[in-house]
């Protein structure tokens, strides 16, 4: 059974930074494209950066250059880290295989880590 356990998050004021960390279990992640999700209140749950099985990353255009996501295959584990945060990156953030429609996934989620960025 697929276990995804994220961690890191926390309060922190505008221009703060953070790390997160996706500990994976039941699931071999060095032969998936990984991704951190995020869903903020009210709003669906979106993609926020994506890093390929060999390290290629990309991102959603409102964290480039202040997020990078990152992985360690030999201790099936996912990062990533935020900086200069924004109050509109407040959400709770999940790791997960990359999914490229969130509306057909039918796979499960971990409890994520809430990420509050106070102005």
């Amino acid at each position: 059974q697929v276990q995804l356990a994220e961690s890191g998050g926390d309060l922190v004021q505008t221009g703060g930074s953070l790390r997160l960390s996706c500990a994976a279990s039941g699931i071999i992640i060095r032969i998936f494209d990984m991704a951190w999700y995020r869903q903020a209140p009210g709003k669906q749950r979106e993609l926020v950066a994506r890093i390929g099985s060999r390290g290629s990353a990309d991102y959603a255009d409102s964290v480039q250059g202040r997020f990078t996501i990152s992985r360690d295959n030999g201790k099936n584990m996912v990062y990533l880290q935020m900086n200069s945060l924004k109050p509109e990156d407040t959400a709770v953030y999940y790791c997960n295989i990359f999914v490229r429609d969130l509306d057909l996934f039918r796979g499960s989620w971990g409890q994520g880590t809430q990420v509050t960025v106070s102005s």
